[in-house]
């Protein structure tokens, strides 16, 4: 079993219910076990003229390869109303690989650590309730050392479901 980071993004149809959605249907996964949530946070689209995100950050324990987790995240997107029309468009979910044990994966479909999480507070915080901060990811980088650099400001931590 490795140890995974996904996060969970909404913006639309309930975000919060999207949500706990998806964190039932992620511990139903073949192989996975949902080892913890984080807090949801909420924060403003990166695009003007959007709905506030609600976000997340799941930990699972799974035997699955990462291109099949992949597949069965983007199925469960699909499967709770997610339309890939654009890119940065509203969604009524966004689940993403951010960490794959101590993996370094660059793949046309898959590349982990997730790409733009260094800059991303509505992904560090959460996942820093879950990884020890001195977590180093598979580039070298530290946890604790993204989270210096990249400030609190503009989240809004949700009360406990």
């Amino acid at each position: 079993m490795e140890r995974i980071y996904v996060g969970l993004g909404s913006n639309l149809a309930q975000p919060a219910e999207q949500l706990r959605s998806a964190l039932q249907a992620l511990a139903q996964l073949p192989g996975t076990q949902l080892a913890g949530v984080s807090a949801f946070y909420q924060s403003d689209s990166l695009l003007p003229g959007q709905p506030r995100y609600t976000n997340a950050v799941a930990a699972l324990d799974s035997r699955l390869a990462p291109l099949d987790l992949l597949d069965a995240l983007q199925a469960i997107e699909t499967g709770q109303g997610r339309e890939r029309l654009e890119r940065w468009g509203p969604r009524t979910l966004d689940l993403d690989i951010l960490l794959f044990g101590d993996r370094l994966i660059d793949e046309p479909r898959l590349k982990v650590p997730h790409y733009h999480m260094h800059a991303r507070a509505f992904v560090l915080y959460p996942l820093a309730e879950l990884a020890p901060a001195e977590l180093r990811l598979a580039d070298g980088r530290l946890l604790r050392d993204l989270l210096a650099a990249c400030p609190f400001a503009g989240l809004e931590r949700l009360p406990t479901f």
